[in-house]
């Protein structure tokens, strides 16, 4: 089923969402139903393909039980920004009620597991560089090979078609006339997720 999305919350540039799961990589990898429906919270590469939504890249601990049943399973990988309270108190027009704003992301897609030790390496490689600073960092090729080999023992990689990308900006654009009131409270009330949120509701302000 499809995010519950009203249009004034919709998001639907491709290179936004791309852009969006690449700056908040650490989400939510979903497969099963029901009974076995099951999640894990790991790091994602996006790796991008011209005029298509492109491919997630990860990897799991081979002993996670999600790894058994992922290979050619239906998913879900969920991605979060910055959210927060916003209370009708920021209002200008009343009467009003509590509310929360976010901005999250889905892609939809098909796994593929990946146990070739050659490429496991180097979606681990490819990970911590994203991560590491180029000078002095941490380095798989600067490891062990016995301890590297055993390292990709314990996990396998999973490769995820994207066949679709929602987006779900809400941003308080349905009462834009209280935008800036209610960016000024949350940039008062502090907090990385507060301002981080603050400056997405001034980017999605209509233009005038």
């Amino acid at each position: 089923m499809p995010m519950y999305i009203p249009a004034h919350f919709a998001a639907r540039d491709q290179a936004l969402l791309q852009g969006f799961i690449a700056a908040n990589a650490f989400g939510l990898l979903l497969s099963g139903g029901g009974a076995d429906l099951i999640g894990s919270h790991i790091p994602f590469l996006l790796e991008r393909e011209d005029g298509g939504p492109g491919r997630l890249v990860c990897h799991l601990a081979a002993a996670n039980p999600q790894a058994a049943a992922l290979d050619g399973a239906d998913v879900l990988c969920v991605f979060q920004g910055p959210h927060g309270y916003i209370s009708p108190r920021w209002y200008a027009k009343k009467p009003a009620v509590p509310t929360w704003n976010y901005m999250a992301v889905h892609a939809y897609g098909r796994a593929t597991v990946i146990r070739d030790a050659t490429r496991l390496r180097g979606i681990v490689d490819r990970l911590s560089k994203v991560y590491e600073p180029e000078e002095g960092g941490w380095r798989l090729d600067d490891e062990p090979d016995n301890f590297v080999d055993a390292m990709l023992r314990g996990i396998v990689g999973v490769e995820i078609a994207i066949s679709r990308l929602e987006g779900k900006f809400k941003l308080s654009q349905n009462r834009p006339a209280d935008i800036a009131l209610v960016a000024a409270a949350l940039r008062k009330e502090g907090g990385e997720d507060n301002l981080r949120l603050a400056d997405a509701m001034e980017r999605a302000t209509p233009k005038r």
